[in-house]
């Protein structure tokens, strides 16, 4: 078999970058793509990686990421969508800018990275598509309403394109993780509150304290989700949907499970608002 190739996006950190070290240990060449690829050390001192610059936000580089890519490899046969954020706080302390922010990296920029990428998978007839989207794609924590917004977004985004990858020879595959390490109150998470809004605060500060205990108690590293996209991509099936964590597998059950007045109560009560 062929060296294949991966290209991720959001690799300076988190999921991106535990996915780019995972793939490189299993024999892949990598494509580990980034904002700002010189400040990037690890990455770059692994062989067969490509550490270049990809901003969701900017179409150009985009497009000249993938060139590159298919300049040093030849072909790129997987294409991880992970790049994203999470806005939470009230709605109506979020100014449009964060909201607008919030669905052009999560889902204009996972669209356009999409488009670029599917002209060279029609014309070899085979490429694998790994979205990241989350147990947010799935049910809703308080304050969430851009973050989760965003990921369902993902996942009708991702299971409506498994009828046009399919006519050219592709898959489209989802992965949900649950609560990771390194993203709650880091680089990967955005809080928009107004303390004037006094109503709000009460539950901000309950819906804070509790997501601080879980992380504590339930994240689950970044290379458990690593695991899971390498699953994804060479496993061979045509399964959709992948959860990632012990954590997602208990809250994406308990939700199918449950009407939504049921679930909505117990996360209500799981944060004590």
């Amino acid at each position: 078999m062929t060296q294949q190739t991966v290209l991720i996006t959001g690799a300076s950190s988190g999921i991106g970058k535990a996915t780019a070290q995972f793939f490189q240990q299993k024999g892949w060449t990598v494509i580990a793509t980034m904002r700002t690829p010189d400040k990037e050390t690890e990455l770059t001192a692994l062989d067969n990686v490509l550490v270049t610059r990809l901003d969701v936000l900017d179409v150009d580089s985009i497009h000249a990421a993938i060139v590159q890519g298919i300049e040093q490899f030849g072909k790129i046969d997987v294409v991880v969508n992970n790049a994203g954020y999470g806005a939470y706080g009230p709605l109506e302390a979020t100014p449009t800018e964060k909201i607008r922010r919030q669905f052009d990296v999560n889902v204009m920029g996972l669209l356009d990275v999409t488009r670029a990428i599917l002209p060279h998978f029609r014309q070899n007839k085979d490429g694998i598509l790994i979205n990241i989207s989350s147990i947010g794609g799935k049910m809703t924590f308080p304050f969430g309403s851009l973050y989760h917004g965003t990921k369902f977004a993902v996942e009708g985004i991702s299971e409506a394109l498994i009828y046009e990858m399919e006519a050219i020879g592709c898959k489209v595959k989802i992965v949900e993780p649950g609560v990771i390490k390194t993203d709650f109150a880091g680089r990967s998470f955005d809080f928009n509150n107004d303390e004037s809004m006094t109503e709000y605060q009460p539950s901000i500060d309950k819906f804070m304290s509790g997501m601080g205990s879980s992380v504590e108690s339930n994240a689950s590293e970044p290379i458990v989700v690593a695991e899971v996209i390498y699953q994804a991509a060479t496993d061979g099936t045509d399964t959709l949907r992948y959860t990632a964590g012990e954590d997602a597998k208990v809250f994406v059950a308990n939700r199918k499970a449950a009407d939504d007045a049921t679930f909505i109560q117990g996360i209500k009560t799981q944060f004590g608002i």
